[in-house]
């Protein structure tokens, strides 16, 4: 077995990815979080809920980011209105059918986004018809959008408030910063909003 097929090298160089994907979000990205994160907080403060989406990977990210708001994350605090629209299998079922999947997200949207309301819509690649079809009709009722992508953030970007980056073009390098970028957000809202 040659060095370069060892187990090893590429777990190294994965970790490798990884570590450069969090710097570079470190070093350019930071205010971006922040800001985003600020905005969730807002929202969250004023009454207001936050909505989440994404497919595969992201949609199990949407749903973790809205479990920790409305459970915990780290400190006891109450509760805060967070949907991952990713969940109900019947609402996705139905409307994929009757509406067509590019519709799965933004028919939920329609139904329970109010202005002042936040949606978060995540898509590794940037261009996910059904997540971009939600961030548009977001931005129509009045709510903002916070984008998250990876080094490809259009045609999403176009339809966001604020749009973070996780600068790697490997899927689960972009993954892996989306749900660190989730739980700085959290964070935030600990800190911030406190008890």
């Amino acid at each position: 077995m040659s060095n370069d097929s060892h187990p090893n090298s590429t777990l190294r160089r994965s970790l490798e990815e990884h570590l450069q994907a969090l710097q570079t979000l470190l070093e350019s990205g930071l205010a971006d979080v922040e800001s985003s994160g600020r905005l969730i907080c807002d929202a969250l403060a004023a009454g207001n809920k936050i909505l989440l989406c994404g497919n595969g990977g992201s949609a199990a990210d949407a749903q973790h980011i809205a479990a920790e708001l409305v459970g915990r994350y780290e400190d006891h605090r109450r509760p805060y209105p967070a949907i991952a629209l990713t969940t109900d299998t019947s609402a996705l079922t139905a409307l994929s059918n009757d509406f067509g999947y590019e519709e799965v997200f933004a028919r939920q949207v329609q139904a329970l986004a109010r202005p002042g309301d936040v949606l978060i819509a995540i898509s590794t690649s940037g261009k996910s018809p059904n997540v971009v079809r939600a961030a548009e009709t977001a931005r129509s009722l009045g709510c903002k959008t916070i984008g998250l992508t990876g080094s490809h953030a259009e045609p999403l970007a176009n339809y966001c408030f604020i749009t973070v980056q996780v600068l790697s073009e490997r899927t689960a390098r972009v993954q892996e910063g989306h749900i660190t970028i989730g739980h700085l957000w959290c964070e935030m809202v600990d800190e911030i909003l406190g008890k």
